[in-house]
């Protein structure tokens, strides 16, 4: 099976990278993911300023990752003079230096970073949302390197149709979409304590929850600039996911907060499960994959649901979640033609998939 994935000049052995985080913050956080067999590897955030964080500031629940962690809590200095030259000695994928935040910083970063980068991912989260400043930070990159840009968008920009065209015409390859998503907040009853929090109260908010946002995001702007490169990120935990962000417009996928709720291995498993989640969906490459298009019709009508008896446990969940009271359960799951409204919920719902659609 073919996991190649190519863009930009850049080539992956597999379209599975981290992204920029907690777990890509030192020399040691980098070799892993070469060693996880990621195919390309991205650095934390690299700024001019330190940050500062408060503790604790990563909390994990069962389908999201709340934090208030910023960037590289190292100086850049260190980045240049002893991370990335060691780095660099046995580089055998594409390096995406991820960098903030303003036009200043880029003036001083890009300068000294550029020799080690075969890419750069620039984060707007908090840059705003005037698409003016964002595409003044683009400009400045480009003026001091000829390596890819991408641009990382974050969820509260109004339109990323706009987003994108600006930054594009700005002279950026590409999109990371998209950034955790905030603010948000975490409340500890007992305590009547916000925990977590920045001085504001606020975290940002990422994983599993995140992915409809995130794989609308990348179909959209795939849609409004189709020559843009985008990477998409934001909930992925699965083969099965960074298929689905593939079909949405990605090129290519980058995964970090799963790996904090599942353990860092995840990367490795997903990389070794893809082969076999293509082969499932009828795909023989990553590139297949790549060039479909996806199926946008819509059916208004609708049918009832259809029971497969032999599969229903009689859990009559589909009779209690049921938004029409159209299900009954008098020994066996009816339903009630006129009153179903074709919702679907009953299907999706179903843990034995013992309802379907059936036309």
């Amino acid at each position: 099976m073919n996991l190649t994935t190519q863009f930009d000049g850049l080539t992956l052995a597999n379209p599975l990278m981290p992204a920029s985080g907690p777990l890509v913050g030192d020399y040691e956080k980098l070799h892993f993911m070469c060693l996880q067999g990621c195919g390309a590897v991205v650095t934390k955030t690299i700024s001019t300023k330190l940050p500062v964080i408060p503790k604790p500031c990563i909390y994990g629940d069962k389908d999201f990752v709340m934090n208030s962690e910023l960037w590289s809590e190292l100086p850049y200095q260190t980045w240049v003079e002893d991370i990335l030259p060691k780095y660099s000695l046995n580089k055998d994928r594409p390096l995406i230096i991820s960098v903030g935040y303003s036009e200043s910083d880029m003036e001083t970063l890009i300068p000294l970073l550029d020799p080690y980068a075969d890419a750069f991912e620039v984060s707007t989260h908090y840059v705003g949302t005037n698409l003016s400043v964002i595409e003044g930070i683009v400009k400045t990159i480009r003026k001091h390197t000829l390596k890819p840009i991408y641009m990382k968008i974050s969820p509260h920009i109004p339109s990323p149709e706009l987003f994108a065209k600006t930054i594009k015409n700005a002279g950026a390859n590409g999109i990371v979409a998209i950034n955790s998503l905030g603010p948000t907040m975490k409340i500890d009853i007992q305590d009547r304590k916000i925990v977590y929090g920045n001085d504001a109260g606020f975290v940002w908010t990422s994983g599993p929850i995140i992915k409809p946002v995130a794989l609308a995001t990348v179909y959209k702007i795939k849609q409004a600039e189709p020559t843009l490169t985008i990477i998409g990120t934001g909930g992925i935990k699965s083969a099965d996911d960074v298929i689905e962000f593939l079909l949405a417009g990605a090129s290519a996928v980058q995964m970090l907060s799963a790996a904090l709720l599942k353990g860092k291995d995840l990367y490795s498993k997903i990389i070794l499960d893809l082969p076999k989640a293509l082969s499932k969906y009828g795909f023989n490459s990553v590139s297949e994959v790549l060039n479909t298009v996806l199926d946008r019709s819509v059916d208004y009508t609708g049918v009832v649901p259809t029971l497969i008896p032999e599969k229903c446990i009689a859990c009559q969940l589909c009779k209690d979640i049921c938004p029409y009271f159209a299900i009954e359960y008098p020994q066996i799951i009816t339903i009630d033609p006129v009153k179903c409204f074709r919702c679907g919920l009953c299907v999706a719902k179903c843990p034995t998939k013992a309802l379907i659609f059936k036309k």
